[in-house]
Formats: structure tokens, C-alpha cells, sequence
């Protein structure tokens, strides 16, 4: 009879002493440990630190004096933050004007420029006509032409037109070799747009500008926003055209201001660097107001050609 009794106080038991532990700490004990997973997180961490260090060597040295910078390593910490080296090198480098040079450029140059870059992808991938492949290579080439062999006849250009030292001048050289790569990028996004979409849209009696605003361009944000960024960033750091148009320092934008700073005081490396960490802000803000489209923008164009 102790025995028949026995039997089920086991069977009972053996549940009991089998979950002592955690469920989620036991599918963790069998699940064999994704060592590719841990590597790449491992490389990120590795990468992120390497990327970012400079940047902290940047702003200690912006925030010390020069006798700090000189008696102590780059990456220690100033005995007396030098804070005024900001206001100092907003003066000195004259960051008003050509910062606002830069904004007004590129706030007025990115989002037109992609306007008309993406009109021009529409009319070719969805517009059907004989020679869409002819005009989409010969974009592409267009994308393809360095900036450097058309420095001398863009400045005839401009002097001809009456353009030369002007911002005007500038956005049209900034326009015509920013469209290209843009609307390549955005023929294989709209490419990839289903065709029922804009059938269904027509149904209900919509224009092809209708189409283009209300159903094509919201579905293209991704995309877009990837190119803002790019675009922007672009716009922001261009040196090569800037130098060759520009001559007096009210029209400058923030390359040549960087420029300039950089050879007068070279030797004031708090402001100089205080300078650069300046000229940077905007694009940073950019970046993080956009950047959660930024990797989805910048393959879509690769779905389909």
C-alpha cells in the first residue's frame, strides 16, 4: 500500500523540482548563443568608439586655453573651462553671416533641387515615351561628371551671365549637379511603386500632377528624407564651386569660413576648434531630425530598376 502511495507523491514532485528555476532563464540556458550577432555588435562598439573619440578630443581642445592645450594631453580635461573660446570664434570668424549664407543657400537649393528631381524621375519612370531610357542615361552621366573639370567654364559662365560673387550665381551650379544623382536615386524608387496605385488614383478621375503630388511623393518620403540628408550635407560642406564664385567675405558660406579662420588663427586652437564644432551643428540637427528614414531611404532605390 506505501508504495502505491509513493508512486504519485514522485510523479507530483519531479514537476515541482523541474521548475525551480525560471522558464525564461532555462530557454536562455538551451538556446545556443549567436556568436555572428555577438561579433557585429562587438565591431558597432568598437567602431562607434573610434568615430567618436576625435570628436571628443575636438571639444576638450575647444574648451582650453592655450597654455591648457599645451601642458596637457588631448584628452584630459581643462583645468578652466574656456567657454569664451565659442564667442570668440563666432567674432573672430564672422559666423553670422556666412552661417546664414549657408542656410539660406541650402534651405533654398535641397528642397527645390528635389522637387525637380523628383518631378523629372516621374516623368520617367512612369510617363511611358520612347527615349525615357536615352534621357535616364544621359542623367546619369550628368551625375557622373566631376565637379573639378568644369570649374573654368562654370566661371565664364557666370561671369557672362553677370552671376559671379553672388548666391544666385551659386544655387544654379548647385542645382545642376545635385538633380542628376537624385533623380536617378528616385526613377528605381518610383519604379518599384505598384502600377495599380496610380491606375486606381486615375479611376477617380486624378490628374498625372495630382498623381505626383497627393499619391507618389507621400509614398516617397524615405527616400526623399535619405536625400535631404545627403543633399544637405553636401550643400553645407561644398568648397570646390563656393571658392571659384565667390569673392568677398559677405557672400562666403561656411567652407571658405573655415578656410579663412583656420589660416589667420591657426595657432588659436580653442577658437578654431570651437569654430568647427560650430559649423557643424546644423548639419547634426539635420541628420537627427531625418535619420530614421535615412537607412530605408537610401536602399529603396535598389528594389527595382
Amino acid at each position: 500500500m506505501s508504495d502505491e502511495l509513493a508512486t504519485p507523491v514522485a510523479l507530483v514532485s519531479e514537476p515541482r523540482q523541474a521548475s525551480g528555476g525560471s522558464p525564461a532563464r532555462a530557454e536562455r540556458a538551451g538556446r545556443p548563443r549567436n556568436w555572428g550577432l555577438i561579433s557585429l555588435w562587438i565591431a558597432l562598439v568598437v567602431t562607434s568608439l573610434i568615430w567618436f573619440f576625435p570628436f571628443v578630443i575636438m571639444f576638450l581642445t575647444s574648451v582650453k586655453s592655450n597654455a591648457d592645450i599645451a601642458a596637457t594631453a588631448p584628452w584630459s580635461l581643462p583645468g578652466d573651462w574656456a567657454w569664451e573660446n565659442y564667442s570668440e570664434a563666432f567674432r573672430m570668424g564672422n559666423l553670422g553671416t556666412t552661417g546664414l549664407n549657408s542656410l539660406l543657400v541650402s534651405i533654398i537649393k535641397v528642397p527645390l533641387g528635389l522637387f525637380l528631381a523628383a518631378a523629372a524621375a516621374f516623368a520617367i519612370a512612369r510617363i511611358r515615351f520612347r527615349a525615357h531610357r536615352l534621357v535616364l542615361a544621359l542623367i546619369a552621366v550628368g551625375s557622373m561628371v566631376p565637379i573639378q573639370i568644369a570649374l573654368g567654364p562654370l566661371f565664364n559662365t557666370m561671369l557672362g551671365l553677370d552671376m559671379l560673387n553672388s548666391l544666385p550665381g551659386l544655387l544654379l551650379p548647385y542645382l545642376a549637379f545635385g538633380i542628376p544623382y537624385a533623380v536617378f536615386v528616385l526613377y528605381g524608387f518610383f519604379r518599384a511603386i505598384p502600377d495599380e496605385l496610380e491606375e486606381s488614383a486615375r479611376l477617380d478621375g486624378a490628374s498625372t500632377f495630382r498623381i505626383f503630388l497627393q499619391v507618389i511623393l507621400p509614398l516617397a518620403k524615405p527616400a526623399l528624407a535619405a536625400l535631404f540628408i545627403l543633399d544637405f550635407v553636401a550643400t553645407w560642406n561644398e568648397y570646390a564651386i563656393a571658392t571659384t564664385l565667390l569673392r568677398t567675405q559677405d557672400n562666403w558660406t561656411i567652407p571658405l569660413a573655415v578656410q579663412s579662420f583656420s589660416t589667420q588663427h591657426g595657432t588659436s586652437y580653442g577658437p578654431l576648434n570651437a569654430f568647427i564644432i560650430m559649423s557643424a551643428v546644423p548639419v547634426v540637427i539635420v541628420y537627427l531630425m531625418f535619420q530614421r528614414y535615412f537607412v530605408q531611404g537610401a536602399l529603396a532605390g535598389a528594389v527595382k530598376g
